[in-house]
């Protein structure tokens, strides 16, 4: 899980997403994006525009949820069911959740964690044997 925004310093990190969607989608890792405007109104746009700017800017296949409230009193059930599992909540926008194949295990990297990140790989990589 990410939440996304299409005009972050960490955008590009789309790129990145994709590519460990279509690599491991095969294996079972899905990708999903949550477009938040939580941060810096970063993500102004309405769900078509933000998707069409997705898949035309970085060719995103992955599932992109509609936009919605990741932090604070109004943030998104599933957002404050991670919250719960992790104690932690995105401070910002690209903010990932790595969730096995039973919903019980829930690991938390920030912003600055790269979807080619070697220690979010190798949490990848223990997930998908599971």
């Amino acid at each position: 899980m990410v939440n996304s925004a299409s005009y972050c310093g960490y955008t590009n990190q789309y790129d990145g997403l994709e590519a460990l969607h279509a690599r491991l989608q095969s294996r079972g890792l899905v990708v999903l994006g949550f477009p938040s405007n939580d941060f810096g109104g970063q993500e102004p746009g309405t769900n078509k525009e933000i998707a069409d700017f997705c898949r035309m800017t970085y060719g995103v296949r992955y599932p992109m949820m509609a936009k919605t409230e990741v932090s604070g009193r109004k943030a998104n059930a599933f957002y404050v069911a991670l919250l719960k599992k992790t104690g932690a909540s995105p401070q910002w926008n690209f903010h990932k959740y790595l969730i096995d194949r039973s919903g019980d295990k829930v690991l938390s990297f920030g912003s600055s964690t790269k979807p080619d990140d070697k220690q979010l790989l190798e949490k990848i990589e223990v997930f998908l044997k599971q």
